[in-house]
């Protein structure tokens, strides 16, 4: 991986895009540590302190720390995923958005312009959520146009990360909205390693627990590895047919499908849509408040439990979701046998759509189950050991998988200009 960055940067194209990427993220770095204007700090770090293990502490943590500093980046780019599941969810349920989706480059402007809209109104609802709700005490005045300030400034940062986001992904390299999360991720790495050692010292986490969690991370960065890259390979024959004077076809070829083909996406949608509840604890004080935190937070004694079982069933069924959107078998079928290519032993037309359903499916199973256990056992072992970590297997899984995706990308860059200098 390193060689290959190395070797990408002396590319003068690719090193600008590079550049661009890092500055981008460079800005939201630095808007992470704006603060909103209209609020008091040092009550809203006072929420945060007795809201130790929390709902506050795992949507700061997925957030990178901005909603701590309620910064103007304190709602992230998770309204933009969550827009994006519901818009995605939509196109299959409404055919005229099935039809939008399928009318090339103008359809796709279409559907990402409807995106950016839903954006911006969950954005809304989740500003005004947190401003008029959790965080009342923490604002300095209680009149229409400093609470109007603060709102539209929450709602303005994350429109401000959705086009962050894809400025790099048109102009730079990997996926932008991946990247943005990616970042806030890893820049709370060191805090809860901190953190994580201050309990050790309290005594209220044992040194066996500490160690289970280091083996399992080291074993998670294993797996992801191991799904991202493994891909079963079905081998294609190409009949030879006579073309005037010329003959083509006759060459052996396979189709790479991937174990995990949906990437970290089914990871991130299923927390975007588990940090729903716990936004939404954000309107209300008292017991609704009290309840969300109990059943459905990673913090809350029963929560753990429940959440990693919704965890577990929404990944695996944006796993399954997401891999149907990107392989659809009918279509490849229909492809192959256009080209006169066939697999040895199926025949051409709906039996190679069906062999080929079967081979998705089941390795789209082992991916499912995979990813929604590793990013649930962290989480288990954390309430079982009192660990009271929120950095955990979901947070490892998006850190690992955006990491290769964009190696990946740089990689295929660097194909497309006719480098072989990281094949040597």
């Amino acid at each position: 991986m390193l060689s290959t960055l190395k070797n990408a940067w002396r590319i003068p194209d690719i090193r600008k895009k590079m550049i661009f990427t890092l500055f981008m993220l460079l800005v939201f770095r630095l808007g992470s540590s704006i603060p909103v204007p209209g609020m008091d700090k040092a009550v809203i770090k006072d929420i945060f302190e007795r809201s130790q293990g929390g709902v506050l502490d795992f949507l700061d943590m997925m957030a990178g720390g901005t909603f701590s500093n309620f910064s103007i980046f304190a709602l992230n780019i998770y309204p933009y995923v969550t827009a994006s599941i519901i818009i995605q969810l939509l196109t299959i349920a409404i055919p005229r958005l099935e039809e939008m989706a399928k009318e090339g480059e103008e359809g796709r402007k279409k559907i990402a312009q409807m995106t950016r809209y839903g954006t911006v109104i969950l954005a809304l609802i989740q500003a005004i959520g947190i401003t008029i709700g959790f965080f009342n005490n923490a604002l300095i005045s209680k009149s229409f146009l400093p609470v109007a300030i603060v709102i539209i400034t929450l709602t303005a940062g994350t429109a401000f990360l959705m086009w962050l986001g894809e400025q790099i992904t048109d102009k730079g390299i990997g996926n932008g909205i991946s990247l943005i999360i990616f970042v806030g991720i890893i820049s709370r790495i060191p805090s809860e390693v901190k953190k994580m050692i201050g309990l050790y010292k309290a005594g209220s986490a044992s040194i066996i627990g500490l160690i289970l969690f280091v083996v399992f991370a080291i074993v998670i960065i294993g797996v992801v590895i191991v799904l991202q890259e493994g891909e079963r390979r079905i081998p294609v024959q190409y009949a030879k047919r006579v073309v005037g004077r010329k003959m083509y076809g006759g060459q052996s070829t396979h189709i790479p499908i991937k174990v995990s083909m949906a990437g970290v996406i089914p990871v991130i949608f299923a927390t975007s849509l588990l940090a729903f509840p716990q936004t939404l604890a954000l309107f209300f004080k008292g017991a609704p408040s009290d309840w969300i935190t109990k059943y459905l937070t990673p913090g809350g004694r029963v929560g753990a439990w429940v959440y990693s079982i919704l965890n577990i069933l929404l990944i695996i069924f944006f796993t399954y979701f997401y891999t149907a959107i990107q392989f659809n078998t009918v279509e490849y079928a229909q492809n192959l046998q256009q080209y006169g290519g066939f697999i040895p032993g199926i025949r051409p037309g709906r039996p190679t759509s069906e062999y080929l359903n079967k081979v998705v499916s089941r390795l789209t199973f082992v991916g499912a189950i995979s990813l929604a256990a590793i990013a649930s056992l962290p989480i288990i072992l954390s309430s079982i050991f009192k660990l009271n970590v929120n950095f955990g297997g979901t947070a490892l899984i998006i850190v690992v998988g955006v990491a290769l995706e964009t190696v990946k990308q740089i990689e295929a860059q660097m194909l497309m200009r006719h480098y072989e200098g990281f094949l040597k």
